[in-house]
């Protein structure tokens, strides 16, 4: 394993443990992290909003004596703060979540304006910063960012941060904080940690035509977009959200290598942003952040039903659109159609998508006229199978 140093000196992992999306099957996740550890990982990002994960990591570090051999990330969701005593309300639940008395890295999760902080300001967050530093419940302090590029630079002002952690791949160079944040954070001396650096998966799955243009300059996708990031010598953790045994060693793998990209590679991956390009319309990277929709349409799935249909063709796309909304369930389906324009999932979206706007242009592809007869048509044969 390879490792960079942070702000204050210390080793980290140049791949970090992204916990948002661990498997269901408990003893499976054991065996991931077991395995991530004993090879050298040792950066793991929680937060208090993955369904569980806090809980779950928490358990398996303290059952196998793992917390003082890593350093775990959380985050703290203003969103759920309206006073002062709401701070430590909150992390005294996530200490005890994970079992632990201090968290290495605490983040601010999901600022997107200098106003968000603004507000966090009048609750006094400052102060209890302060505080939990002193006392070493928190070793470093920084933020995660969701919002407009020109954000960025007031918020690396706002607070002597010690750490950001952006959204930065290679069809992000300019999205964001991109690039130009990222040499403002490292300029002002942060340790920069990466998160979608496989933008939802799919730099993982690329059209065919991508993923031969890699295969010639000898490069596989995954590796492709870590070592682009890797190049960078302003990143210090790179985090990947790996849910299978087969994900973390094909990581670890990467990140214990000492080449990173030629230059037959590096043009390699510019012919495959210009093939990614034309075929994704819509910027999702499936966070679920608009979710739970208050008229049970799964707009994740949507929109990567859209972009399978782009790429992959019309089959693709409609196969994966009925299978992720049940779309053939008259009474518990999820379909785009549902949209009745509310809103409510543009305001939580941190890619800031028009959803409403994208929606439309889903349900025109992958709900066209003919497609309420094909579900009947559907139901009334599994129905039949059924009997």
């Amino acid at each position: 394993m390879n490792y960079r140093k942070d702000k204050n000196g210390q080793d980290l992992s140049i791949l970090g443990f992204g916990c948002m999306r661990f498997p269901r099957d408990s003893k499976e996740t054991e065996t991931m992290i077991l395995k991530a550890v004993a090879e050298g990982v040792n950066y793991f990002d929680t937060a208090y909003i993955y369904p569980d994960s806090e809980r779950v990591l928490g358990n398996i570090l303290h059952k196998n004596g793992l917390r003082e051999k890593i350093f775990i990330a959380t985050k703290l969701p203003h969103q759920k703060c309206h006073q002062y005593e709401d701070f430590d309300l909150i992390f005294n639940e996530q200490k005890a979540r994970l079992k632990t008395n201090y968290i290495d890295y605490y983040l601010i999760h999901n600022i997107g304006s200098i106003e968000t902080w603004n507000d966090l300001k009048r609750m006094n967050i400052e102060k209890w910063l302060s505080l939990k530093k002193q006392s070493g419940e928190i070793r470093n302090i920084g933020f995660s960012f969701h919002g407009i590029q020109h954000e960025f630079p007031a918020l690396l002002n706002a607070y002597n941060w010690e750490f950001c952690q952006i959204q930065y791949n290679y069809m992000n160079e300019n999205y964001q904080a991109g690039t130009k944040g990222l040499k403002e954070a490292n300029a002002k001396g942060l340790s920069i940690v990466i998160m979608e650096p496989l933008l939802g998966g799919k730099l993982a799955n690329l059209p065919k035509k991508g993923a031969d243009v890699l295969n010639s300059a000898d490069i596989k996708p995954v590796e492709a977009a870590l070592k682009w990031l890797w190049d960078k010598p302003e990143v210090t953790v790179v985090l990947s959200g790996m849910n299978s045994k087969e994900q973390v060693s094909e990581n670890i793998k990467i990140a214990s290598e000492t080449s990173l990209l030629t230059i037959a590679q590096k043009k390699a991956i510019l012919e495959v942003k210009k093939i990614f390009q034309s075929s994704y319309k819509i910027p999702c990277t499936g966070c679920n952040y608009c979710m739970p929709c208050p008229n049970r349409v799964n707009i994740p799935g949507g929109f990567a039903s859209y972009n399978a249909y782009y790429a992959n063709g019309l089959i693709t796309g409609m196969q994966q659109y009925i299978t992720s909304t049940s779309a053939n369930d008259p009474e518990n389906n999820s379909r785009i159609s549902r949209c009745t324009g509310c809103k409510l999932c543009e305001q939580k979206c941190p890619q800031h998508i028009k959803i409403v706007k994208e929606i439309k242009n889903v349900k025109k592809r992958l709900e066209p006229f003919w497609f309420n007869t094909l579900m009947k048509i559907i139901a009334k044969v599994m129905s039949g199978k059924k009997n």
